[in-house]
Parts: structure tokens; sequence; C-alpha cells
């Protein structure tokens, strides 16, 4: 039986997540993830890819306040803003605005980055239309709702890194929302096409491409390559371009998730170019799972 073993949403784009044992699942993915982002003057939005010490700042949101904290600087507590001032918003499929939350968490974040940096949250008018397979919609995550990942993916992915002498990578590199274990086969998520666990149910969009992001140690914030992104690129290349790894899905029914649920899958896809053209796995096969897994 394949059931989820973590769930995670992450407060402020591009900044640590937290973990819990239970999560609302909302139509734009797990409640509080990526309702905040952080921002250029010009909406253009600040990622790990160029500010990787954004991993090392960790959020906490509790009722309506939002508590910033990181290395060797005083935690912001702030009062979020729902409503109020606009300011443009941006993230690689979207543009649009958001809520400014303030000079105080402009300037916490223009001195952690040593660049204007604003803070900004997601407007009640928000509307974004996220594409793939299965349509929905999101709140500031790149492109789709939630991220999808198996434990033997990262157990495959690590044992190809041990075998090319290189050190293991924690799953946090992948940034993932929900974790599976259960599936024997690695990338059982890329086949999945629907699935449900406790009272939500999701919708494949499309196969993760990864950036740079899996290459930055998630507890310090400092960049850690070449690992993982090398031994992926041996056999996880997309036919498009990059390196793939975890699943995009899109929320068809919202509900209430917990670790432990179990996941049954409603229907399938044959494998992806990018599985099919895959070196056998270094770990044991087993036929494809049935609807109930």
């Amino acid at each position: 039986m394949a059931k989820l073993v973590r769930l995670t949403y992450y407060p402020v784009k591009g900044c640590a997540g937290t973990s819990v044992p239970a999560a609302e699942v909302t139509p734009a993915g797990l409640a509080h993830d990526r309702v905040f982002q952080v921002v250029a003057p010009d909406g253009e939005f600040r990622s790990q890819r160029r500010h990787p010490g954004l991993a090392a700042v960790r959020p906490r949101v509790h009722g309506g306040r939002l508590t910033l904290s990181a290395p060797g600087r005083e935690d912001l507590v702030l009062d979020s803003r729902r409503d109020g001032p606009r300011h443009p918003a941006s993230t690689f499929s979207w543009h649009g605005e958001g809520v400014h939350q303030g000079t105080e968490a402009a300037g916490w974040f223009s001195d952690l980055l040593g660049l204007p940096s604003v803070l900004v949250g997601v407007a009640p008018d928000h509307e974004r239309v996220t594409g793939g397979e299965t349509p929905g919609t999101a709140a500031f995550a790149d492109g789709h709702a939630l991220l999808v990942v198996s434990e033997s993916s990262l157990d495959n992915l690590n044992a190809r890194i041990l075998e090319r002498g290189g050190e293991p990578v924690p799953m946090d590199r992948f940034r993932p929302n929900i974790v599976v274990a259960g599936w024997p086969d690695p990338h059982t998520e890329d086949e999945v096409r629907e699935l449900t666990a406790g009272t939500a149910k999701f919708g494949y969009a499309r196969q993760c491409v990864r950036c740079t992001v899996p290459m930055v140690d998630q507890e310090t914030g400092e960049k850690a390559g070449p690992e993982p992104i090398r031994t992926l690129a041996t056999y996880r290349r997309h036919p498009d371009g990059g390196v793939t790894f975890g699943m995009k899905a899109a929320v068809l029914r919202p509900g209430q998730v917990a670790v432990g649920d179990e996941v049954i899958v409603h229907s399938w896809a044959g494998p992806s170019p990018s599985t099919a053209a895959a070196e056998p796995p270094l770990t044991a096969t087993a036929s494809r799972p049935a609807e109930s897994v």
C-alpha cells in the first residue's frame, strides 16, 4: 500500500518549508503554500536560483501573523496584510500583482539579500490558471499547485550518486509538497494521472523540469553542487531540455490530507518519454501497481 509520508508547505516562495502531520488542500494546493513571495521593485521574483540564502529563511505562519527567522538576524513578526496597496508580482508563467506587506518586511529582505526587495502576499482577487495535462490554479508557485515525489525515486537517484562516488542528497533538495512511500518502481509518479489521498483528489499536470535549486543546501542556504543535477543528467533528460524529477499536480477536489493516508491511483498513463529512455534502475522493479496502491 502506498501512503503519504511527508506533507510540506512553503509560506514564502524560495524560503524554507514547514512539514506538518495534516493539511488542508485548497484549489491552489496545500494551505499556506507560496502565499508570499519576495520580489524586486519591478515585480521580478527573487528565488534560490540567484539568491540561495533564501533557503535559510524560516517563515512560520500562526494565525494572521508571519514570523521570519534567519541566521544572525533578529526575527521579524508581521501582521500579514490580506488586502491593501498592490505591488507587481510574477512567476515563470504568471504576471500580476500582490499585496504589499509593508516597509518593515521590505527592509528585512532588502538587508538580507543586499538588493531592494518587497514582500508581497496573494491578493483576494488573485486569478491564475495553470497549464499542463490537468489545468488548475496556484498561488506564487513556479507553475503548478503541488509537487509530488516518491521515496523510491530518491532512493534510486541516491544509489546512482553513490555509484559515481558522490554523497546522497536529502529529499528537501527537491522541495516537494507531498512525498509518497510504497511505490516500488522509481518515478511511478510520472505515470499517475489521477489520485486521491484523504478527502482530496489530484490530477497530473506535467513532469517537473528541475533548475539549479536542488544543488542548494536547504539547511545552510549555500550552493553545494554539482549533485544531484549531475547524476540526473545521465538518465533523466527531458526531450525538451533539462532534467526531470517529480510530478507537478493540480487540485481536482479540495479536502484534507494527513501523513499516513493511503494513496489511491484512479488512472495511469504509459511510461513518460524520460522514464522510457532511462537506464535500467538500480533498485528492484515490479509490475505497475493496480488502482489502489
